[in-house]
């Protein structure tokens, strides 16, 4: 699998997912066989469309009730990702990305985060 990403996003995105490589925490994550089967079955702009889905639904607004607590830690490519890029609550995304809690993500933040899921879900899926 080939990411899409133009070359500003790249530079980005490769520093950002360096950055969390360093972490014990975030780099223990990696999609297993039940997930990766997943990828292969519905393609990646099937991921997208859910990646994009979980986002709008439990990290866009500015208030979480379950924050901290709504993304899940198995099951889905997008939930691990969502764990190895430190997108998985309000408190993550505020300590390793600087998008302040509190207020509704912008389509810019948005679009971000799932590239960066995406990216880092191609990645894992060829073992880089």
């Amino acid at each position: 699998m080939v990411s899409q990403l133009n070359e500003s996003a790249r530079k980005i995105i490769n520093a950002k997912l360096n950055d969390l490589s360093k972490s014990k925490f975030r780099s223990s994550f990696h999609l297993h066989k039940k997930e990766l089967s997943y990828v292969e079955e519905k393609g990646l702009e099937k991921i997208r469309e859910h990646a994009y889905e979980f986002i709008n639904k439990n990290l866009v607004p500015a208030a979480i009730p379950n924050d901290g607590a709504q993304t899940p830690m198995k099951n889905h490519p997008v939930f691990i990702a969502r764990h190895a890029t430190a997108t998985c609550c309000r408190g993550c995304l505020e300590k390793w990305h600087h998008i302040k809690k509190g207020v509704k993500l912008t389509d810019n933040q948005i679009n971000y985060v799932v590239e960066l899921i995406m990216e880092w879900i191609i990645r894992d899926y060829n073992g880089n």
